[in-house]
């Protein structure tokens, strides 16, 4: 089970962190990923990272502005996001995968959590 949170209502510039915990498994054996929806569009890969947290991925969209980390002793995963824009807005998912340890499509993951909403005025 995945549980993200964090987002919210900010800025153009301005910064979030997600979190999501995970829960009933093991999670350092995870690679996790972050995916984004915004309305009318379809879901879009955001960013992964690899079990150990060695290897990490973004899509270009948000390169240089999000950073994903995690800690495993606390089943936890982030998305950093920093100087935020009105097209980051978005419902947020984290996903976990069992089969690959990073990975940028949605096919790779086997657990989703429920989405947090992330809104970004001009």
């Amino acid at each position: 089970q995945l549980q993200a949170s964090g987002g919210g209502l900010v800025q153009a510039g301005g910064s979030l962190r997600l979190s999501c915990v995970t829960s009933g498994g093991t999670f350092y054996k995870y690679g996790m990923g972050w995916f984004r929806q915004a309305p009318g569009k379809e879901r879009e890969f955001v960013a992964t990272i690899s079990w150990s947290g060695a290897r990490k991925d973004y899509a270009d969209s948000v390169k240089g502005r999000f950073s994903v980390s995690r800690i495993n002793a606390e089943n936890t995963v982030y998305l950093q996001m920093n100087n935020l824009k009105p097209e980051d807005t978005a419902v947020y998912y984290c996903a976990a995968s069992s089969r690959v340890q990073w990975g940028i499509s949605s096919n790779n993951y086997d657990y989703w959590g429920q989405g947090t909403l992330v809104t970004v005025s001009s």
